[in-house]
C-alpha cells in the first residue's frame, strides 16, 4: 500500500488486539526498519491495551542479532562476538587492499568493495555474480576484487566479528540449516508483524519466509 495508507496503523491495532484477546506479548515479534520505529509502534499499541512489554520488537538486525547471540555457538561464534561499525569495516577492508595489492591508488576505494560485499549478501547471491555484474559499468581486476573481498570475509572470521550484513547472512543460514533452533523460534512467534514490508530486502525476505 502507498505511504500514508495506514499500514503502521493497522500493526499498531493488530498487536494491541493480539493482546487484548489473551495472546502473551513474548510471542509476538515485531519487525521494523528503525528501532525508533519498534519504540514508537509498541508505545501506541501500549495506549490502547496495557502490557507490551514482552513483545519482541526491533530492526531486523538487531532481531537477527539476538538470535544469533543466543544460538550463534551453531555457527562457530561466541555469545559476546563484536558487531562491526562502519570505521571497523573500512579499517579491515583497507588492511586486504595494503596486503594484497600492489599499486593501491589505482585500485577501486574500500568503500566500493564494501558494497560489493553488503551487495551479495542482502541479494543472497555470490561474490562473483556481482562483481561480474559490474564488470559490464566497468574495468575491474576481477580476480583480485574477489580475492581482497574474500580477505575481508577470513578477516572477520578470525576476529570473532560480524558485521551488519552478516547478521541478516548468518541469522538466516542459523534458522536454515539448524531445523532444531528453527522450531524454537516457530514456536514461540506465533505471530510475526514487518512494518515496511515492501521494503524488504532478498536477505530480509527469505528470513521471513522460513
Amino acid at each position: 500500500a502507498a505511504a500514508g495508507t495506514g499500514k503502521t496503523r493497522t500493526l499498531v491495532h493488530r498487536v494491541a488486539y493480539l493482546v487484548e484477546q489473551g495472546v502473551p506479548p513474548e510471542r509476538i515479534l515485531l519487525l521494523t526498519f528503525t528501532n525508533r520505529a519498534a519504540r514508537e509502534m509498541l508505545e501506541r499499541a501500549e495506549t490502547l491495551v496495557p502490557g507490551m512489554g514482552g513483545v519482541w520488537s526491533g530492526t531486523f538486525h538487531h532481531v537477527c542479532a539476538r538470535f544469533l547471540r543466543q544460538y550463534g555457538s551453531s555457527l562457530g561464534y561466541k555469545p559476546g562476538f563484536a558487531i562491526l561499525d562502519e570505521d571497523d569495516q573500512k579499517k579491515i577492508m583497507g588492511q586486504c587492499v595494503k596486503e594484497h595489492v600492489k599499486q593501491v591508488k589505482d585500485f577501486p576505494k574500500k568503500e566500493f568493495l564494501l558494497k560489493l560485499v553488503s551487495d551479495a549478501a542482502n541479494a543472497q547471491r555470490s561474490l562473483e555474480q556481482v562483481v561480474q555484474g559490474y564488470q559490464t559499468k566497468m574495468a575491474l581486476d576481477a580476480p583480485l576484487v574477489l580475492a581482497v573481498c574474500r580477505a575481508y570475509g577470513e578477516k572477520k572470521r578470525e576476529l570473532g566479528a560480524m558485521d551488519f550484513d552478516d547478521l541478516l547472512v548468518y541469522a538466516y543460514l542459523l534458522l536454515k540449516n539448524h531445523p532444531d533452533v528453527l522450531e524454537a523460534y516457530q514456536e514461540r512467534f506465533r505471530y510475526i508483524m514487518v512494518d515496511e514490508y515492501q521494503d524488504t530486502n532478498h536477505a530480509q525476505y527469505a528470513i521471513t519466509g522460513l
